[in-house]
């Protein structure tokens, strides 16, 4: 009955902040309708790629609950999580907000709360670590297919070390666990520090056996820890298609490495804005920015970023029915 309750209270949140989204919109229904023709059969192609992505993100979390033995959550179940909690997340201000906790409400009756809460933090480690990964690779990329200007070196430099500083941190949290770490450092929040206290210390025991388990994946099972971290990093090369896609519509001048430098610095741009439900502005920001940084036209940019943006909205309707299915009772685990 309460996860029925929660549920429903993701789905309302979800629609309201869809409803508010769509008519927050800055661009014409009209031209969202011109483009779509434009783009023709490609979009439902860009759709279908999607699919897979999510399948790669699914196994990904899989190899993690399987690290131990059988996963005890069904794939198509673990699909269902995966595709709804990205469409919570999408619609959430900061992102990683909505869909994490709505992950470890639908996984704690397999799991119990302990565990579904490792797996789902040690997911979203594995989904963001691939993130800061990739944007080093771009940055690699870049020094060794364009040709470097005092500025961009500068620029350049600076993603580097920063994303080499992230990488470093999220290591030590692979090694070590983090989630104790975390709540001593909320302990010196203003106005919040008093109730994070009273969390951590009512819960310490809970949290060091989240951390332990968090610890266990990086330092005992090695193969699941690679082969989930390579599975979420072969998601995001896997994205860049669809980028290619969009801008083969426009025009025939673009690779593939392009395509990977312009998802990477556009999501750059749009995580530094990360307080934006969808990164609204930032994305559109970033792709202009990327794309012209490639010495191609800002309005390849601007189109592939509403092409993308139409995409992001068919996927969270998607992900906000499912959420509807398949919700068999089932006793929770202590």
């Amino acid at each position: 009955m309460k996860n029925s309750r929660l549920r429903n209270f993701f789905f309302a949140f979800g629609i309201i902040a869809v409803v508010i989204m769509l008519f927050t919109f800055n661009v014409s229904p009209q031209q969202v309708a011109d483009d779509l023709k434009r783009a023709g059969y490609y979009f439902p192609l860009i759709l279908l790629l999607w699919v897979f992505i999510y399948f790669i993100n699914t196994c990904s979390w899989h190899v993690i609950l399987s690290s131990e033995g059988k996963s005890p959550v069904p794939f198509l179940q673990l699909y269902k999580f995966t595709v709804t909690g990205f469409a919570l997340n999408y619609v959430t201000p900061g992102g990683l907000m909505g869909g994490e906790p709505y992950r470890i409400m639908e996984t704690t009756p397999f799991l119990g709360v302990e565990k579904a809460s490792s797996s789902v933090i040690l997911y979203v480690m594995m989904h963001v670590f691939s993130h800061i990964l990739f944007w080093l690779v771009a940055v690699v990329l870049f020094i060794c297919f364009y040709p470097l200007s005092t500025m961009i070196a500068v620029i350049l430099g600076v993603v580097f070390c920063f994303c080499l500083v992230l990488s470093y941190l999220f290591w030590k949290g692979y090694e070590y666990g983090f989630v104790v770490s975390f709540t001593r450092l909320g302990h010196k929040i203003p106005y919040l520090n008093k109730y994070i206290s009273h969390f951590s210390s009512k819960y310490n025991e809970n949290l060091e056996r989240v951390d332990s388990q968090i610890a266990l994946l990086h330092n005992q099972e090695k193969r699941s820890f690679y082969g989930a971290l390579s599975l979420e990093f072969f998601a995001r090369i896997v994205g860049c298609l669809e980028v290619w896609l969009i801008l083969n519509i426009l025009t025939s001048q673009v690779n593939f490495i392009d395509c990977i430098l312009i998802v990477a610095f556009s999501s750059l741009f749009a995580n530094l804005l990360f307080f934006l439900p969808m990164q609204i502005g930032g994305r559109e920001g970033g792709f202009a920015l990327a794309v012209h940084g490639l010495s191609l036209s800002g309005a390849y940019g601007v189109y592939t970023a509403l092409i993308t943006r139409v995409r992001e909205l068919v996927w969270i309707v998607i992900g906000l029915l499912i959420m509807k299915i398949g919700n068999k009772k089932r006793k929770n685990l202590k």
